[in-house]
Order: C-alpha cells, then sequence, then structure tokens
C-alpha cells in the first residue's frame, strides 16, 4: 500500500543515451516501485534530433513514465527545468543518465529529505558514506565547484555536481522562473537562489557512482572546467553584483512559458 501523503517526481535528463536509456529507465522504475509513496517518472530528451533515444524510449510501456523531447541540444540545465515543470510532485528529484548513479540513491535522497525536513538534498561524492569513482578532471571540478559555492555563493555543501538532488516543490516554484544557466553550473545555480530565497535548508546525502571514463577525453575535460568555472562566475555576478534574482528586478527575468511550473499549481 503507498502512502498518499507526498508524490514524488523524477526527472531523468537524456542525452545521447541510445543504447543504455532503456534499461536504465527499467532499473529506475524498479527502484521506485519499493519506495512508499506513489510516483511518475519525466524523461526529458535534450535534442530529439541527435540520436535515437526518444525513439527507444518510446518503446517502454510504464504506466507511470511520461516521455518529453525537443529537437535540438539545449543543456541539461535547460532539460531538468523543462522535466520540472512537467512535474505534479510535491517533492521533485532529477538523477543523471548514463547508469554512472546507483538508483537506489533516490531512495536515499529522499529519506533524508523527509528526516532533516530539508528544503533541498543534494547527493554528494564527498559524503563519508559515499562510493564513488570518478576522474581527476571531475574531482577538479568538483572542488573547485565547492570553493565557488561555499565562499562565493554562500552555499554550504561540499558537492553540488553530483547528479542526483530532491527539492520539495515550493522551492522550485519561488527559483525556476529566475535562472538563467542551461548547463554545467545549473547546480549551482539554483543552489544559490534558494539560498538566497531564505530555502537554507540544504543538506547532503550518500551516493553510489562509477563515472564512464572511455567517454571523458583530456580536452572535454579542459572544456567542461572552463564552461563550468564561466558559468559559475555568470552566477556570482547575477547574485552579487546586479541582484538580478531579487524580487525587485522580476520584470528583467527571461520568461519562457515551457520552463514555468506554475501551469499545474495553479498560481
Amino acid at each position: 500500500m503507498k502512502n498518499n501523503n507526498h508524490f514524488l517526481s523524477v526527472i531523468i535528463p537524456i542525452y545521447k543515451q541510445e543504447k543504455t536509456i532503456k534499461q536504465d529507465l527499467l532499473n529506475i522504475n524498479e527502484t521506485l516501485k519499493q519506495i512508499r509513496y506513489d510516483y511518475e517518472i519525466i524523461a526529458v530528451v535534450d535534442g530529439t534530433s541527435i540520436d535515437k533515444s526518444f525513439s527507444e524510449i518510446k518503446k517502454i510501456k510504464l504506466p507511470n513514465l511520461k516521455v518529453f523531447g525537443y529537437k535540438h541540444n539545449h543543456g541539461k540545465g535547460y532539460a531538468v527545468r523543462y522535466g520540472m515543470a512537467k512535474t505534479k510532485g510535491d517533492y521533485i528529484a532529477f538523477i543523471d543518465s548514463g547508469m554512472e548513479i546507483d538508483p537506489n540513491g533516490i531512495s536515499l535522497v529522499l529519506e533524508h529529505m523527509e528526516w532533516y525536513n530539508a528544503d533541498i538534498i543534494v547527493a554528494s561524492k564527498r559524503h563519508p558514506a559515499s562510493m564513488v569513482k570518478y576522474p581527476p578532471s571531475r574531482k577538479i571540478v568538483s572542488f573547485g565547484a565547492h570553493i565557488i559555492s561555499k565562499f562565493l555563493l554562500g552555499i554550504n555543501v561540499h558537492d553540488t555536481q553530483a547528479g542526483l538532488k530532491i527539492f520539495k516543490r515550493p522551492v522550485l516554484v519561488k527559483v525556476l522562473p529566475r535562472l538563467m544557466v542551461k548547463n554545467y553550473a545549473f547546480d549551482l545555480e539554483i543552489l544559490a537562489v534558494a539560498n538566497k530565497l531564505g530555502f537554507t535548508k540544504i543538506y547532503e546525502a550518500p551516493i553510489k557512482l562509477t563515472y564512464d571514463f572511455s567517454s571523458l577525453t583530456h580536452a572535454t575535460g579542459l572544456k567542461i572546467i572552463y564552461s563550468c568555472f564561466m558559468e559559475s562566475m555568470s552566477v556570482f555576478y547575477r547574485l552579487r553584483i546586479l541582484n538580478y534574482y531579487d524580487d525587485k528586478n522580476k520584470r528583467k527575468w527571461i520568461y519562457n512559458p515551457e520552463l514555468d511550473m506554475r501551469i499545474n499549481t495553479g498560481k
């Protein structure tokens, strides 16, 4: 018997995952069948013209699965925000596709959310109970993001970059209309803005992650580091210098109806 007090939405951003996405979604669904809440899975294909991920997902017959996509790639942050706008849950999580993150981590972040009565739980590679294997370039990105998030953005967590997080719906309703980052620093921006708006109960949970080394080249690693740094500096500039995220600057926010959660809240 499921507990009807809460409903969980899980978003999976998908980019070039045609070989693994079917099994990935089935694994996630098997995990969610074990939790005590009703749930939905929101699959978002970030560029349906790039490969066959969208058509592969369409072959899956799961009653709780909803599939969305758009033709051109816009970045992971855009895909997650797009999926968030389609949810109906009062708890909203996202997890990376690619089968690198153990989907049982969804249960962990959910339990931590309830235990701490948190606004946000982030899965953290630096949590003492985490089991992780990932390359030096990713460690550099993670450490750099930690320094930026703590000292420039005021976020007091050790790891902002792991691809698993869960939010209470009111956090996202307030935060999403203000966001701009579409790619690597999306996680930093959403946490920084949430913290600024008073959603300060942000805590960490363990994660089990095995990174796919074969997909990473030296050039790709340097590109990720550079892009993450530049996007993070842009968040800092908007947060601390321009005060762009403040309510008084609402007229400056870039409105996109596809990313508007109010369509599902009646607000």
